[in-house]
Order: structure tokens, then C-alpha cells, then sequence
């Protein structure tokens, strides 16, 4: 197997390919989504890094590996390749299953009727900071969606995305006692 080298230089004035070869600036609306999406998929790995909880960490890496197809698909708006089944297309069933993850951990937790301040274990504190990345991301694919065609589902899963890094955070607190801090006016 040939070794692939990490730099290409084709990326030295600012620009970068598409999938299919077409080139477009590097603040170009789309590179702009699948940068934050790559940046959310980061902070996750090194929020995961921390988490010592094992059905956690499954749930992590899937959406890890979630996000790498959501940055696929958008690297792909014009769907190139032989095979288009092999292409990865986000659909509904991904946002259920964080609807499903959101409900079962969410129904352990105290209810919640003030706003709080991300904080508390270190796991926690992450995932509080991925998720207001995955919110930067969301608007990213919204700003790009008003230019550009945009699978609709992908809006909708990084948004419960969000939502679902919300409720992990409080989870971790509430399993390590960690107090929540209240937000007070």
C-alpha cells in the first residue's frame, strides 16, 4: 500500500478541491461548514478523552464518525462518484436515534426549569464546548443552505446534535454529583 504524503502544496494560494476535483477558496460558505463540523468532531475527541463512561463513548465516537460522513456529504453537493449507494447521505433515522439517546438519558435528570452555566467535571465542561460548536456549525449550514442545496437532515441532526451534547454534559454531572450552577440575573 502506498503511503499517502500529508501535504500537497495544491493548497498554498488559498484554495482546495471539492469531491470530483473542482476547486473553491478556503473560506469558500460550504469549506466553511465542513471546517466547523471537522472543528466539533475535534473538540469531541478531546472531550471523549475524558469521559470515562463506556455507553458515553460509543455514542461519541458514532457521532465522530457521523460528522465525518456529514463532512463527506458536503464535500459531495454534486453527489460524483460510480456508485451513488456508496455515497453517504445523512437520513432521518440518525436524527432519531440522538432523539432516542436525548429521551433515555434525559429522563434520569433532575428537571430542569432555570438556565445553567456549562461547567462542571471536565467531560462535562467539553461537551458544553462542542456544543457551542455544533451551534457555530448549525449556522453555518444555514447561511450555506440559503446559497446553496443543502441535505435538510443534516440542519436537523446537528441541531439535536446540540441538544443531545446538552443533556450528555448534565448527565455526566448528575453521575459524578457535580452540582449544576444556576444562571442568576
Amino acid at each position: 500500500m502506498k503511503k499517502v504524503r500529508i501535504y500537497t502544496k495544491t493548497g498554498d494560494k488559498g484554495q482546495t478541491s471539492l469531491f470530483g476535483g473542482k476547486r473553491v477558496s478556503k473560506d469558500d460558505l460550504r469549506i466553511e461548514a465542513i471546517g466547523t463540523i471537522d472543528e466539533l468532531n475535534a473538540a469531541l475527541g478531546v472531550s471523549a478523552s475524558f469521559v470515562d463512561d463506556k455507553q458515553i463513548l460509543l455514542v461519541i465516537k458514532q457521532i465522530q464518525n457521523n460528522l465525518f460522513n456529514i463532512g463527506a456529504e458536503l464535500a459531495n453537493p454534486n453527489k460524483i462518484g460510480k456508485d451513488t449507494k456508496q455515497l453517504f447521505h445523512l437520513d432521518k433515522p440518525k436524527i432519531l436515534e440522538l432523539e432516542k439517546i436525548i429521551d433515555q438519558l434525559d429522563n434520569n435528570l433532575p428537571t430542569l426549569n432555570r438556565f445553567i452555566l456549562p461547567g462542571g467535571t471536565n467531560s462535562a465542561s467539553l461537551l458544553q464546548l462542542s456544543r457551542s460548536i455544533a451551534r457555530r456549525a448549525e449556522r453555518r449550514l444555514i447561511t450555506l443552505s440559503r446559497k446553496e442545496r443543502v441535505n435538510p437532515n443534516l440542519l436537523s441532526y446537528i441541531n439535536r446534535l446540540s441538544d443531545l451534547l446538552f443533556v450528555i454534559s448534565r448527565h455526566l454531572n448528575h453521575k459524578s454529583k457535580t452540582l449544576e450552577n444556576l444562571w442568576k440575573k
